[in-house]
């Protein structure tokens, strides 16, 4: 069984410099790569503190290996079978849920847990254990799939490189060298206006690479997500709980989640859409008070707003970047620079609704999102007559 090399432009090009280690003569196949993180002119705009402007004091040697298969040239492989990364998050299991109803074969890539997903198998989809950062673990959940669809991110407590850079950087090797046909990247809105996020900087990076990759790839930049807004307001009033805000003037256009997996799929089965970047983004944007106050209307109680203004969240981020340990605290605190800069989170989606042939009528408000939320719970209350169980209840 030959062994698969990393195509070329795989070893020279984007912010991280690589070599291949592997053997032609190798018996299975075999991927090997030692990375350096270093600046390049492909990026000339990156800050002297940036995540990726860091050279480390030594070079680590990364290899991930996958028990030998048949990988030979004309190997079919449908064209239902995805894999979905990151299944158990947010918008990770509006992925697989409407696969599963559309009809695609669903393999789900999940970290191994102590809780396992079984709501995933309960859907039909199939639950394979890897992590994006031991690389070593990514090849064997490729095997016979299609596309990839990348929702993964990397937990509040992990640095911002381990998954979001690495991690993925891996997972695009790793796809391009196992021949996977189709790739689903999912990135933000305005994140290449933005060097000075660490995470913003990590996806617009993360766009070239993938785009230098030679895969086959689908770029979605999305604005912010409806269901966050749950457990930041809206629980937190009907709990009469305080409710954190900023004095921002940044506008966000939310959109369902489920709007976003079935515009995904379309984008999927659309071939006018291959290697074009695509934004998706709700019918309005809105800011911090506004939300609250629609939240307000609509559970027919006051918020308890605590206001934090942006300029305390930029002196706590600069005091946090004097120590190593907190440089990750730092790094999340960034956001305040895009809070601060009277940002607006949204795109018009005429054309992108054109290319999908998508109504604009058919996507959700955020009024009618947290109506029916807010409807909803306060019908469970009533019934239950309980005061203070509902944080435990999603729309």
């Amino acid at each position: 069984m030959a062994s698969l090399r990393l195509p070329a432009q795989l070893v020279t090009r984007g912010t991280l410099n690589y070599h291949n280690s592997s053997s032609s003569a190798a018996p299975s196949v075999s991927l090997s790569w030692r990375r350096s993180l270093t600046p390049d002119n492909s990026f000339p705009n990156l800050p002297s503190s940036s995540p990726l402007s860091r050279k480390p004091s030594t070079v680590v040697p990364v290899t991930c290996s996958a028990a030998a298969v048949n990988l030979a040239p004309g190997t079919p492989v449908r064209p239902t079978s995805i894999l979905v990364v990151g299944a158990t998050g947010t918008l990770g299991r509006q992925i697989v849920r409407r696969a599963l109803d559309e009809g695609y074969d669903v393999r789900c890539l999940v970290r191994p847990r102590p809780a396992p997903a079984d709501f995933l198998r309960d859907w039909g989809a199939t639950v394979v254990n890897a992590d994006l950062s031991k690389p070593e673990t990514i090849p064997a959940t490729l095997v016979g799939v299609h596309t990839v669809i990348d929702c993964a991110t990397g937990r509040p407590e992990e640095p911002i490189k381990t998954v979001d850079w690495e991690g993925k950087v891996a997972l695009i090797q790793c796809a391009k060298a196992m021949g996977i046909q189709k790739y689903v990247f999912y990135s933000i809105h305005n994140c290449d206006k933005h060097p000075e996020v660490p995470l913003m900087e990590i996806k617009y990076c993360t766009e070239k690479f993938l785009q230098e990759s030679g895969l086959n790839h689908i770029t979605i930049r999305l604005c912010g997500f409806m269901q966050g807004l749950i457990g930041q307001y809206a629980v937190p009033i009907l709990e009469e709980k305080s409710v954190w805000g900023t004095d921002a003037p940044t506008r966000v256009a939310y959109m369902d989640t489920q709007d976003i997996a079935r515009l995904t799929l379309i984008a999927l089965r659309n071939e006018k859409v291959n290697g074009k970047l695509l934004t998706f983004a709700g019918p309005r944007a809105w800011t911090t008070q506004e939300v609250i106050t629609l939240c307000e209307r609509l559970a027919g109680q006051d918020a308890n707003v605590t206001t934090v203004p942006v300029s305390v969240l930029r002196v706590t981020r600069q005091l946090t970047r004097f120590f190593q340990w907190t440089n990750d605290v730092a790094d999340r605190l960034a956001f305040t620079e895009v809070l601060s800069s009277d940002t607006v989170f949204s795109v018009p989606m005429t054309e992108t609704n054109s290319l999908l042939g998508v109504d604009q009528k058919d996507l959700v408000t955020l009024e009618k999102y947290l109506q029916d939320y807010f409807s909803n719970i306060l019908k469970k209350l009533k019934d239950l007559k309980a005061q203070s169980k509902q944080s435990d209840i999603y729309f």
